[in-house]
């Protein structure tokens, strides 16, 4: 089981069965927030849902294709974060995430990202993080901007968002560049 403390207050684990109905009401507490930028959130209907894609984020971390974890704040689970699109051949993997808005404000997704970061680096030896965001979603292109990537440019329609397509602004960091950086990631 993947459990990675971050600080006296932050932690990353790998949610489990027993995290479904958290996750849930954490997902339909935040619905009307998280549906502006999340293409997902309308095929996540009942804790059953919940449990099915944690589940399927097990499956894929057995194999070794990627992470799902929660992000609890003082034990409470505010949100979730991931290593997507592992690419093992291209040393590369893709970061994703989202906040509960009643966490947001409190540095917890750059300190969440920062530790997705180290352990992309530092433990599975990669040599590439990115993250892509809607191009007009400013909170979300706020964390890889605060913590140092470099923006690459934009991809155009390239995220279906409900009855429309959204560009995703994508940026990019390196291990060499990271490793530079003072350990407060400055």
């Amino acid at each position: 089981m993947f459990k990675y403390r971050i600080d006296s207050q932050l932690e990353l684990k790998l949610l489990g069965p027993g995290d479904a109905g958290d996750l849930f009401r954490l997902i339909d507490d935040n619905r009307a927030y998280l549906r502006e930028w999340m293409p997902w959130i309308d095929t996540t209907q009942t804790e059953e849902d919940s449990r099915g894609f944690i589940e399927s984020t097990r499956h894929k971390w057995a194999k070794g294709e990627g992470m799902t974890a929660g992000i609890l704040a003082e034990g409470k689970l505010c949100g979730v974060i991931d290593h997507h699109s592992l690419d093992w051949m291209n040393r590369k993997v893709a970061i994703g995430y989202w906040l509960a808005a009643s966490a947001q404000g409190r540095g917890i997704m750059t300190r969440a990202c920062r530790a997705m970061i180290d352990y992309a680096f530092g433990e599975l030896k990669l040599h590439r993080v990115e993250i892509m965001a809607g191009t007009e979603n400013t909170r979300s292109r706020a964390i890889p901007e605060r913590i140092g990537f470099t923006q690459e440019g934009v991809t155009r329609s390239a995220q279906k968002l409900y009855d429309r397509y959204i560009d995703l602004t994508v940026y990019s960091l390196l291990a060499d560049e990271w490793n530079v950086q003072s350990p407060d990631g400055n």
